[in-house]
């Protein structure tokens, strides 16, 4: 992961919104969620959670799928793994302890 990639991640997941829709799309695993039951679950208006949901995908952290009528969201935990290799890369001269 290159730096500039690191730091989109780390700014998308800066706030409390979207690290709230972070943590449960990583609950919800590979099936994702609706987004109407992210705004339920989370109690984060359509509106606000489009933004927020745009800003997530736009770092790379969560993509979307039609199915029907709905758009489901699901957290890209590749791109999580890749985000704490490149925090622990350097770390302890090699070592994690």
């Amino acid at each position: 992961m290159e730096a500039s990639h690191a730091v989109a991640t780390l700014a998308a997941l800066a706030q409390d919104s979207r690290l709230a829709i972070f943590r449960l799309l990583m609950q919800a695993g590979p099936a994702g969620m609706a987004a109407g039951k992210i705004s339920e679950a989370t109690g984060i208006p359509p509106p606000s959670l489009s933004f927020h949901l745009k800003e997530l995908t736009h770092a790379g952290m969560v993509h979307s799928r039609q199915d029907g009528r709905y758009v489901i969201y699901s957290a890209e935990t590749a791109v999580l793994k890749k985000l704490i290799e490149f925090l622990v890369d350097d770390c302890c001269q090699g070592s994690l302890r």
